[in-house]
């Protein structure tokens, strides 16, 4: 794909975020995207809102559980960026006005206390740079129309990030075993999804290492400090205003947020 095109597409995603409207599916206009050129547009995506003036705080998995697999017909992971525009503290309300097709997952983020850096990187590798996990809603949001979306339409639209809550415990993850944990997660008081660790990628150290082994060949680290959101235990949860969910993991806390 043209260096002219993938700048176009990744300035029509990025003022598809600022308006907060959606665009046609990539992958309908341009069938012979490639997932390179997707990760291309993503970067130009994220050029622009670095410089609007945020700052990147870490990254996240996409389409890590099988039930989000089947969920958008997508079946391999993907990665996209955190930044400091996208973070709500617990229990904050989140207006509906700056989401277009919301849908809330719960998911275990870690806290790196050490750069990771692959290829090599294991699991043990990432819960001995990890500083703490901690329960967390990511508020997927795809800018792509009725979410109709290829796994290149959502790596091209940061893995369809919208915004992220962070829940007030921080655990070390040698307290808890990250893979049998129980997530239960409530809309409006109502149990709507439940999941366990395993549902990233077997474990959710395993999904963070193969973030840090793809970065890795790109020449991108994991850096001490960043948030990693390791991918959603469960389906996708829509939401609307009005909605209050909390998300509970068994050993590592809850995390709760409303939208407005």
């Amino acid at each position: 794909m043209q260096a002219q095109l993938i700048e176009q597409l990744g300035t029509e995603l990025y003022q598809a975020l600022v308006d907060a409207k959606t665009v046609r599916p990539l992958t309908e206009r341009h069938p012979d995207i490639s997932i390179e050129d997707a990760y291309q547009i993503q970067k130009q995506l994220m050029k622009l809102r670095l410089a609007a003036g945020e700052r990147v705080i870490g990254k996240k998995i996409g389409v890590t559980s099988k039930a989000v697999m089947n969920m958008l017909g997508v079946y391999q992971p993907d990665f996209g960026y955190l930044t400091d525009g996208m973070v709500y503290n617990e229990g904050q309300a989140i207006p509906m006005s700056r989401l277009i097709q919301p849908k809330a997952e719960g998911e275990i983020a870690f806290v790196l206390k050490k750069t990771l850096k692959g290829p090599g990187i294991s699991s043990a590798d990432v819960l001995a740079a990890t500083e703490g996990v901690m329960a967390c809603f990511e508020i997927v949001d795809s800018r792509i129309h009725d979410w109709k979306i290829k796994i290149q339409d959502t790596v091209a639209d940061n893995a369809s990030c919208g915004v992220f809550v962070l829940g007030d415990r921080l655990v070390d993850p040698r307290d808890v075993d990250l893979n049998t944990c129980g997530m239960v997660l409530e809309k409006n008081g109502d149990i709507v999804a439940t999941g366990a660790g395993a549902a990233a990628l077997g474990a959710p150290a395993n999904a963070v290492a193969w973030l840090a082994n793809t970065l890795g060949r790109l020449g991108i680290a994991l850096e001490a400090g960043e948030v990693v959101m390791s991918g959603s235990l469960a389906i996708m949860v829509p939401v609307a205003a009005g909605d209050n969910l909390r998300v509970t993991i068994g050993g590592i806390g809850s995390c709760s947020v409303r939208f407005v």
